[in-house]
């Protein structure tokens, strides 16, 4: 992930691009989770991603020195390898080394996250659309879950419907939670690299369900 700087730690830029549907129907639904984490970095750095570029809404930011592009794809989410490789294209990024997706995960409770080097779509529309226009499974992601009540099966049940359905008022302390541990888990990609991510907020994050 990321070329290695003299030091070690991780150079060049950094591609962060959340997932999720454009509308603000779907702003404060489970599937936009990608879309709300992005959001909660950029506050983070009193910047708004609002520049319009392939196809996304970007801004730029700086990590401990290293620029890390945000980005949220407007193509709606089955068609976001389409703004993603024109992203990847238009910054000169490898994909294997500099790009970081964030994104929902129905298989995962509500307030566990998965930082993972790689990885197959495991039937996540985004991600497949993603593989499928860079030709290759190898880039980094980290996996927000979303399962309802902490309960996937729920989720499970309810699909598409409850992916789409604004978050209910229970769940908002979690979901706020979850997204300060996504942004402090890119603060450690961008810094340390995707090795350190995984082993501090996986551990974190033990459970049974990946």
């Amino acid at each position: 992930m990321a070329t290695a700087g003299e030091d070690g730690s991780p150079d060049g830029v950094l591609l962060v691009v959340g997932l999720g549907n454009p509308g603000i129907e779907y702003q404060f639904t489970p599937h936009n989770a990608g879309f709300l984490a992005v959001d909660r970095i950029a506050d983070q750095h009193g910047v708004q991603v609002a520049n319009r570029r392939c196809r996304a809404l970007t801004a730029k930011i700086q990590i401990a020195g290293r620029e890390v592009i945000l980005a949220k794809p407007e193509t709606f989410m089955n068609l976001s390898g389409l703004s993603v490789a024109a992203l990847v294209a238009e910054f000169e990024v490898d994909p294997t080394r500099g790009l970081l997706v964030l994104y929902d995960e129905l298989d995962l409770p509500l307030g566990v996250i998965r930082v993972r080097e790689r990885g197959s779509p495991a039937g996540h529309n985004g991600a497949r659309s993603i593989s499928g226009a860079l030709k290759t499974d190898e880039w980094a992601r980290i996996r927000i879950g979303v399962g309802a009540n902490g309960e996937p099966e729920e989720a499970f049940r309810r699909g598409k419907d409850y992916l789409l359905t604004p978050l209910r008022k229970r769940d908002l302390v979690a979901v706020d939670e979850v997204l300060e541990r996504v942004a402090q888990a890119v603060e450690v990609v961008a810094v340390k690299g995707i090795l350190a991510a995984m082993n501090e907020f996986n551990r974190r994050d033990a459970s049974p369900a990946e």
